[in-house]
């Protein structure tokens, strides 16, 4: 008789067939769910008097500002509302705050030049595609597509009409390309500073690398994309997008204005369990350290290159204070990095139920979290991280075993 332990421990549990049915079922359910949701609400607002696409609303907005000269507007949070308020015919809908760099104006002008519906269709059609594109460039399988496609993550994303497609798309896109194109690695990694807070490791991962091409594309594409907002909004837009943080900082992060069971990092679940604002700070930079200093090293050594690209993803994701479950797509590039490795490789112990613990895991995360203040995302990350480096350790292991039994024969 098989336990559920050794089940659990050799993964064999995960057959294809199971595998390829729970992806088809959730998918599924997915579609029923968005269709009865639009079905039912009254024009692009919900039952619960929210937007469709909810955060969505807040880009469309800040782009209608921009078509009217008014882009600074979207960094005060009481016009910006107002702008957002008058995209639904005035309707009272809830604040829904723009914290983007001046450059993501761009995509903002683009989605609110189409009628509200036909923006959201674009944006989350355009970066869909982008993010499938990614993932099966990164692992080139048949079923990956349906995988990706029926990732949890992803119905939290279109949900909120939000950003974690192209997020996942431009870091999975670097990492593919890092090796072969290491100068358009850098650009999309440059075009991943309009979300900066997961851009703060992956300087340490390409120094450690020696990655300088790379470095420098990225480097030319941030100042080129500052130069180009610059000359397009005028320098006001910075001072105006610079008097915004404080508001983000303290209100969105520190006093929760987002809720703890949204936010999926160290800081959130430290502050969800009462302590200070300062306490979270250290604690959050605790876990910092000792992701740069363990990234640093994975990527200064011979370990496998997926294993330091699912090290980076799963590092950017808990590197920064404020990660939301909509940012957990990023997980589909660590899944699949850490997959090929091991479908190349071999699967050790336990590694094939943790991957579909990740997988699944953006769907409880919220849910777990605000019931009980269990930061299960978090917790699954940590584990998942700490899966690689024993990975990159035991092959390392493993290879010089070898070397010294060819040694001696």
């Amino acid at each position: 008789m098989t336990h559920i332990w050794q089940g659990l421990r050799s993964g064999k549990w995960l057959t294809a067939l199971r595998m390829r049915a729970y992806c088809l079922i959730l998918l599924a359910l997915s579609v029923l769910i968005f269709a009865a949701w639009i079905a039912v609400s009254d024009g692009p607002i919900d039952r619960t008097g929210q937007p469709i696409g909810t955060d969505f609303s807040n880009v469309y907005a800040a782009g209608l500002l921009t078509w009217q000269g008014r882009a600074a507007d979207a960094y005060a949070p009481a016009l910006q509302h107002a702008a957002e308020k008058a995209v639904f015919g005035g309707r009272d809908v809830p604040f829904y705050g723009w914290h983007y760099p001046p450059f993501f104006f761009a995509i903002a002008v683009l989605v609110a030049a189409l009628p509200y519906a036909g923006g959201l269709a674009l944006w989350l059609a355009a970066s869909f595609a982008a993010f499938l594109t990614a993932i099966r460039a990164i692992l080139p399988r048949q079923e990956t597509l349906l995988v990706a496609a029926a990732f949890p993550a992803v119905l939290i994303n279109v949900g909120h009409g939000q950003n974690g497609f192209l997020t996942a798309a431009l870091l999975g896109g670097a990492l593919h390309w890092l090796d072969r194109r290491p100068w358009l690695a850098g650009v999309l990694i440059g075009l991943l500073a309009y979300k900066p807070q997961f851009g703060v490791l992956i300087p340490i991962a390409l120094l450690a690398g020696g990655r300088r091409r790379t470095i420098g594309a990225a480097a030319a594409t941030v100042v080129a994309l500052v130069a180009i907002s610059f000359a397009m909004l005028g320098s006001g837009i910075w001072h105006a997008f610079a008097d915004s943080m404080n508001f983000t900082q303290t209100v969105v992060l520190e006093q929760g204005g987002t809720g703890w069971q949204k936010i999926q990092s160290i800081f959130s679940a430290v502050r969800a369990w009462g302590a200070n604002v300062p306490t979270a700070y250290v604690v959050q930079a605790s876990l910092l350290a000792l992701l740069a200093t363990s990234l640093a090293w994975l990527w200064r050594s011979d370990a496998a290159f997926e294993l330091k690209a699912a090290a980076l993803a799963l590092g950017s994701l808990l590197a920064t204070p404020y990660v939301l479950d909509y940012d957990l797509v990023v997980l589909a590039v660590a899944i699949a990095f850490f997959a090929r490795h091991a479908l190349n490789n071999g699967f050790r112990d336990f590694e094939i139920s943790l991957l579909a613990a990740a997988w699944i895991v953006p769907l409880l995360s919220r849910s777990i979290a605000g019931v009980s203040y269990i930061p299960l995302g978090l917790l699954v990350e940590l584990a998942f991280y700490v899966f690689v480096l024993r990975r990159a350790a035991l092959d390392r292991a493993s290879h010089a075993l070898g070397a010294a039994r060819v040694a001696q024969a």
